[in-house]
């Protein structure tokens, strides 16, 4: 009997575990445990969609003959008594590369050892291997265009290991009522609009989509919010209902068969390797999701105001690009990149509150919660993490808004209390004459709010601290 411990790899394709157990062992036991006692719990969107993944997962592995056992607990105790109860030879997973897991991994491999079990672990999660890329030093990466450079002809088109036919389960085994687990919100359900389809079929109908229709736009439309132009794949790819391998190799042998790569399909695969580069930060550098990268940060005076940052997470901060924002993120548990950029250099550079509790938001309200990908980017855009340069980059949101969203199509969805307005100031309207207000029924200060910062005095400010903390 060989364990296959599902993790972030809620999938039947690309999985190398459970196709190596499946060609080892005629008695399958498919598990997947729900650890809430470690430093980090998955976050209340997140969870929702685990629900659901979990259900996708345990129809595809039920149609293939096994039932997928759920378990509530430690994971190395689990295991453990998993190991006792039954003849287990082997428990198969695939590597994940936060903390938490890591930690959990080598307890595993203890426990393991001392009863003379086989604790494998497969690649799967990423396209290369974070331990083994250096640069010409010998020494870990800082910056991310000469680590794209060296990974970027690492990969080639990988080999992906089609679905199994048929699981072999001869031992009936007892599994917990995922209902139970509670993942779904209720009283009230804040999910309620929630438009996601999670699972595996779902997350591979999307990419034949995209890369059929959609990817070739990509490049010079992916920081449009206002347009549908990205994968929309993020949350799919961090549960491992699709695997970066996967994504990888279906973009590649498109573009093979049109015989050069689109601009569009090159600047997403570009963006794969952020995602690689994000979690080759989080392994070479312990401690970056809790502690400034850049360690003069750990000197910046970040303020203490509730107020401000109740205002900014519930999109009400009279800046109608970052409250269009945190209102798509709140109602659909999803905010466009460029926004997120936008929305976290305003916490940090223009309410000066630490970077921390926007990171903390972001892991409790997006579907697609990341370590990496969330702690790197907040650090990037705060300017305390790698390849941040220049560090004191301030983004405009007034201007920003207007650049990426340029007829306002985007705030006026998010923002209906001032669809209203005309153009030209859909993006300001705290600079809009009293009589254009007044027509169109916007109050400032009652029917939206006034800016809660003046950002070019914030501004001036950020730029002072960053000069004597320099």
């Amino acid at each position: 009997m060989i364990i296959v411990w599902f993790r972030q790899d809620l999938r039947i394709t690309d999985n190398a575990a459970l196709s190596a157990a499946i060609a080892l062992s005629d008695d399958i036991l498919p598990l997947y445990v729900l650890d809430d006692d470690v430093a980090r719990p998955i976050g209340g969107a997140q969870r929702w969609w685990l629900h659901h993944s979990l259900l996708a997962l345990g129809n595809d592995l039920l149609r293939l003959g096994a039932n997928l056992v759920l378990k509530h607990g430690k994971s190395e105790k689990i295991i453990s008594e998993l190991l006792e109860k039954y003849p287990v030879e082997a428990v198969y997973s695939h590597k994940v590369y936060e903390p938490n897991a890591i930690k959990t991994d080598c307890e595993i491999q203890d426990i393991c050892q001392e009863k003379h079990i086989e604790f494998k672990q497969f690649s799967g999660s990423l396209l290369v291997e974070p331990n083994k890329i250096n640069n010409k030093a010998g020494t870990a990466f800082k910056v991310y265009t000469p680590f794209y450079k060296t990974v970027y002809p690492l990969i080639g088109v990988p080999e992906i290991i089609p679905a199994p036919r048929r699981i072999s389960q001869k031992t009936k085994f007892k599994s917990e009522n995922l209902e139970d687990w509670g993942l779904l919100p209720k009283n009230p359900n804040w999910a309620v609009n929630f438009a996601w389809k999670p699972g595996e079929k779902s997350a591979l109908n999307k990419l034949d989509k995209y890369v059929a229709e959609g990817i070739g736009r990509y490049q010079d439309d992916r920081d449009r919010p206002d347009f549908a132009a990205t994968s929309q794949l993020s949350a799919h790819l961090h549960f491992g209902e699709v695997s970066p391998r996967y994504i990888w190799s279906y973009i590649k042998q498109a573009e093979i068969q049109k015989k050069s790569i689109t601009r569009g399909a090159e600047g997403y695969l570009r963006q794969l390797v952020w995602r690689e580069f994000s979690y080759y930060l989080l392994n070479r550098f312990p401690g970056i999701e809790v502690e400034n990268f850049n360690k003069k940060f750990d000197k910046f005076p970040w303020e203490e105001n509730k107020d401000q940052l109740v205002a900014w997470q519930k999109g009400q901060t009279g800046y109608p690009i970052v409250d269009a924002g945190m209102r798509q993120l709140w109602q659909t548990g999803y905010m466009h990149n460029r926004v997120r950029m936008i929305v976290a250099s305003f916490l940090t550079k223009d309410l000066f509150i630490d970077w921390r509790l926007g990171e903390a938001w972001f892991w409790d309200t997006l579907v697609d919660a990341d370590l990496a990908n969330n702690v790197t980017g907040w650090q990037w855009v705060a300017g305390s993490g790698a390849d941040a340069a220049p560090y004191f980059r301030i983004f405009n949101p007034t201007l920003q808004g207007k650049k990426f969203d340029p007829n306002g199509d985007y705030v006026r969805r998010w923002v209906p209390e001032i669809a209203s307005l005309p153009d030209k100031y859909i993006h300001d309207p705290s600079f809009a004459p009293r009589e254009i207000l007044s027509e169109v029924g916007v109050k400032l200060g009652v029917t939206y709010p006034y800016l809660i910062v003046d950002h070019a005095w914030a501004r001036d400010k950020a730029l002072k601290i960053y000069k004597e903390i320099k």
